[in-house]
């Protein structure tokens, strides 16, 4: 296969380079630490699979893979990150990606085992991702599945700490409107006041830009 690495550390992207390249025989086209590189070295080398950190300085890994799987399809997404909250395990889904290697609980061989199974065409998905992923497909009090995709938007401002006013500007809607989307999301949550808003945003990884 053909790969580009997209990881911030560079001593993480030359151990991947490694297992790529010595360990099992793959081209690593090239490597990076930036998402907007990222997105460069993909839609320019038409790499078979991009191995993608989603902590990216400039753009992260989400919109990275979400510009990679609309723009070049065919181009396999395999995540490699110690995020695995709510909100990351939510968003990997709504992408689509092929794979992701928890790096707070996966070796080196996890990776390979990844890699081995995207060159067969098939997905790899960590462990502890799975447990996330079906803990929150059986829980009916998932964020997602209480709130709208705009009220998703305004919990993620509100965990950043955004101002009523300010989340209007950002979204182009008055103040007022953007106070009821909050009051309506804190109704859904069953969540008394702001500040615990933007605790439950943060402890679910909801308050990420």
């Amino acid at each position: 296969m053909k790969i580009v690495i997209a990881e911030d550390q560079e001593i993480v992207r030359e151990a991947i380079r490694l297992v790529c390249a010595r360990d099992l025989g793959h081209e690593v086209l090239g490597d990076t630490g930036s998402g907007t590189m990222a997105v460069d070295l993909v839609v320019r080398l038409r790499p078979d699979v991009i191995v993608l950190d989603l902590g990216l300085p400039g753009m992260d890994g989400f919109a990275v893979a979400t510009l990679v799987r609309h723009a070049l399809p065919d181009v396999r997404v395999l995540v490699l990150s110690g995020l695995v909250d709510d909100c990351a395990v939510y968003r990997i889904e709504k992408i689509g990606v092929h794979g992701f290697v928890d790096k707070n609980a996966s070796t080196l061989v996890d990776l390979k085992d990844a890699l081995i199974a995207l060159a067969e065409g098939r997905t790899w998905f960590s462990a502890t991702y799975q447990a996330a992923r079906l803990a929150r497909q059986k829980n009916p009090r998932a964020v997602e599945k209480i709130l709208s995709e705009t009220e998703l938007h305004i919990l993620s401002l509100a965990g950043q700490g955004l101002t009523d006013e300010e989340i209007g500007q950002r979204l182009n809607i008055s103040p007022t409107t953007a106070q009821t989307h909050r009051s309506n999301i804190l109704r859904k949550l069953d969540i008394s006041g702001t500040p615990k808003l933007v605790a439950f945003a943060i402890r679910h990884g909801f308050a990420r830009a």
